[in-house]
């Protein structure tokens, strides 16, 4: 026995919040910022999305892409013959190197599509992971295939092969909010401590939020980097 691989197209989703471009191509955007914000494991696009409708305003478009590998939750007895929950996941540890490939392939071919609906605009990106989503935004930003201008990365830390040292890396070159509860349970206080001790050894420019609460989004800690003077 032998495996191979092979290359297929996928059919991707994605939700979007926010204003629609004009119909003509020399009207002015209303666009002035856009986020692209990567869900957690188990999560799909459009209930993810829904944290995200207080920054809503008219000038941002928010959009979600879902990761490829949808899956049924739960334990395999509580499924049988029922309706159940159904979620996504960026990757496993299986394959796990083509699985990075195709989910960067994936997230520039959104960004390109992107550009294509909003009539040669370009507003500045912000790139939110929340959770395992946050170690995909990582991947992506230092990949250096995007320009963005802030990255978010909540309820996580950044994944530990990738240069976060060089002065050259693209993690550098946007702005870097690490967010973390309280009370989380899996970015603990002391996994957010040691992450914040690896950066701060290599003097990676961040900086840090923190809210009262649990491994979720916080609408609140949003509305506070959605400000001007925010990261």
């Amino acid at each position: 026995m032998r495996l191979d691989t092979f290359t297929t197209p996928r059919t991707a989703r994605i939700a979007l919040l926010g204003p629609t471009e004009p119909e003509v191509p020399s009207a002015r955007s209303a666009i002035r910022e856009l986020w692209i914000v990567l869900h957690g494991y188990g999560e799909l696009a459009a209930p993810f999305l829904e944290n995200f409708r207080c920054l809503d305003d008219g000038t941002r478009l928010i959009v979600a892409p879902e990761a490829l590998s949808r899956h049924y939750t739960g334990r395999l007895e509580d499924r049988i013959g029922k309706e159940v929950p159904i979620g996504a996941s960026w990757m496993t540890k299986e394959a796990r190197d083509d699985e990075i490939h195709d989910y960067l392939t994936y997230l520039n071919g959104l960004h390109a599509h992107l550009l294509t609906q909003l009539n040669g605009a370009t507003p500045a990106v912000t790139v939110l992971g929340f959770s395992q989503g946050g170690a995909t935004s990582a991947r992506w930003v230092a990949s250096g295939s995007v320009p963005v201008a802030r990255h978010i990365l909540w309820g996580c830390a950044l994944p530990p092969e990738l240069d976060i040292a060089s002065a050259a890396t693209p993690l550098r070159r946007p702005n870097t909010v690490l967010v973390a509860g309280s009370r989380d349970r899996f970015a603990t206080p002391a996994t957010v401590a040691r992450e914040r001790e690896r950066l701060d050894a290599v003097h990676f420019p961040y900086i840090f939020e923190t809210f009262g609460g649990g491994h979720r989004l916080d609408t609140k800690t949003l509305g506070r980097l959605a400000e001007p003077t925010s990261g």
